[in-house]
């Protein structure tokens, strides 16, 4: 291998809710290798050491493969201050409640230069260069999971605020005084167009309508709260009454807030991520529709185009380890 190829490389990871994945990624945006783990429920130091066993590992085979990382890019959800390197605000990580310097925790074991990036930064940025937003300068990215993660890129580039808690989109004000959110927030986008979300209106419509819902309590244990993500994908895929209607009451949601934001960005593309988009045409369709039906200014703005996200869950991955060349 030469030396210019060797330079070509750099390590991306991303930490998420159940495990903590990296891999040595090219210039082209293929990843060569991984490294997966379990994330730890404690949170904190065993969550560091978690990362760094990580990364220690990839180090190790790109060095047996002559490969050279000249830099290493971390994502997670949470707020990222300016530094890209400190976690301001991480809520649904154990024992990060405080602003938390992730780089300097991981420095006594990992010498390459690090940075450090919200999730939803990494994965548009990812989409942005290798994925579904190729040759668009403005789009908005909707990773809709467990919550509502959102990413900007406004003319080419990231949009992180002033102080790196911009495009969290899933805390913009849908309802007011509505459902309670992880954020504290009453009305939050991600309380009424998630993954959580769409469970809650699974359960609301298995309430309404008991006798339809066998079909899908069957699913589970039998009773409301058995009742998983999956047994929900599953009924609507296979035609369920309930399912879809739950799946259509969170398109609809979902497309409220994409016509909001196309009176504030005016975007050429939205991208739809995460989990909820195995769904595909079922949570597409009503997103789309809705959409249409609430875009401002009485159908004189151009519609942008609402597509599936393509690097499914390496996005941020892949975006991290390119944000960090």
């Amino acid at each position: 291998m030469s030396q210019s190829s060797k330079s070509q490389y750099t390590i991306g990871v991303d930490i998420g809710g159940t495990k903590v994945l990296g891999g040595i990624v090219d210039r082209d945006g293929v990843i060569v290798h991984t490294s997966r783990k379990d994330t730890p429920r404690e949170g904190g130091s065993k969550l560091v050491d978690t990362i760094a066993d990580v990364i220690e590992e990839l180090l190790h085979y790109a060095k047996n493969q002559n490969i050279e990382i000249p830099a290493i890019g971390i994502c997670t959800a949470g707020v990222i201050s300016q530094d890209r390197r400190t976690v301001s605000y991480a809520p649904n990580i154990a024992g990060w409640w405080e602003p938390f310097d992730l780089v300097a925790a991981l420095s006594p074991r990992i010498s390459v230069p690090m940075y450090v990036e919200n999730d939803a930064n990494a994965a548009i940025w990812g989409e942005y260069k290798f994925g579904a937003a190729q040759g668009k300068e403005n789009v908005v990215l909707l990773t809709i999971g467990t919550g509502l993660g959102g990413g900007i890129i406004v003319d080419g580039h990231i949009v992180r605020g002033a102080h790196g808690g911009g495009a969290e989109i899933g805390h913009t004000n849908l309802v007011y005084e509505g459902h309670l959110c992880g954020c504290g927030g009453r009305g939050c986008f991600e309380s009424y167009g998630s993954g959580t979300a769409l469970l809650r209106h699974a359960r609301e419509a298995i309430s309404a309508s008991p006798e339809l819902s066998r079909n899908l309590l069957s699913r589970g244990n039998g009773t409301i709260d058995g009742l998983l993500g999956k047994h929900l994908m599953e009924a609507a895929q296979e035609g369920d009454r309930v399912a879809l209607a739950a799946f259509n009451t969170t398109g609809q949601w979902i497309g409220l807030g994409i016509a909001s934001l196309v009176a504030l960005l005016d975007p050429e593309c939205f991208i739809i991520g995460g989990g909820v988009i195995d769904a595909g045409e079922i949570i597409l369709k009503p997103i789309r529709e809705s959409a249409q039906r609430n875009m401002p200014f009485s159908g004189r703005v151009t519609v942008p185009s609402i597509i599936p996200a393509t690097l499914g869950n390496d996005a941020g991955l892949v975006g991290a380890a390119d944000l960090a060349r």
